[in-house]
């Protein structure tokens, strides 16, 4: 475990580590969650042969959704406010302290629903510290916790908002050289989930980002057990 008191959020925040070795992998909670619920959904299980093989180092973050995207008691402009200053958390804080625990510059992001929002967003926004997402069932735009509202913070944290307008080689470069799945099934609760990742597929395939990008069956569901089939057949064929 590690805990400190974060700056940019202005409160204590904590981060599980699994393994010992290999790619950092860092993991965002669903919707509202906790660093714990990677652990307890029966994920880290799931990857347990990466964990022990050094295949896979995870550091499972925690959230702040509930003061963020899902906290109806403010202005959708604080909601995305205060997304900024989780942005500021990771990338100021979790990354460089994975850097240095773990001797390397770069790593991958995952998540599940909400926690694929954020892991694509994270990866999309700052391709110079992730090189690698895998995204199971989510969302990739803000839309349903903003009310119709949008400024430059709504607007900048929603992939399929600002890759289509995207140019800048910098970032798109790196897109191409990086690691990206991203994966929905088409059971229940996974219809609008299907429509954005039909969505962001068409967006990568017209930057000319390489992606494996997959539709599972009919039968597979918005919920863990197919999560925990998802992630360790993706980290395999994107070739931990």
């Amino acid at each position: 475990m590690h805990r400190w008191w974060s700056p940019a959020l202005g409160q204590d925040m904590e981060l599980k580590e699994y393994g010992h070795g290999g790619r950092p992998l860092l993991a965002f909670p669903p919707l509202a969650g906790r660093f714990w619920d990677f652990e307890n959904f029966g994920m880290v299980e799931a990857i347990r042969g990466f964990l022990e093989g050094g295949r896979v180092r995870l550091f499972s973050a925690d959230g702040v959704d509930w003061q963020s995207w899902t906290n109806r008691s403010v202005h959708p402009a604080e909601r995305a406010r205060r997304h900024q200053d989780y942005d500021r958390y990771v990338v100021g804080e979790v990354v460089p302290l994975v850097w240095k625990l773990t001797g390397r510059e770069t790593m991958w992001t995952t998540g599940c629903s909400m926690g694929a929002f954020h892991a694509a967003n994270f990866f999309f926004r700052h391709p110079d510290a992730f090189d690698g997402v895998v995204a199971i069932s989510g969302l990739y735009q803000p839309g349903d916790f903003v009310d119709g509202f949008c400024n430059g913070d709504v607007y900048f944290n929603a992939p399929l908002w600002y890759l289509p307008g995207l140019e800048d080689p910098w970032y798109l470069e790196r897109y191409r050289k990086s690691a990206i799945a991203v994966v929905a099934g088409q059971g229940a609760w996974e219809e609008r989930m299907v429509a954005d990742t039909r969505a962001l597929e068409r967006t990568l395939r017209d930057k000319g980002i390489p992606a494996v990008v997959d539709f599972w069956g009919h039968d597979v569901n918005h919920d863990w057990p197919w999560w925990r089939k998802m992630l360790p057949h993706y980290l395999e064929r994107l070739g931990v």
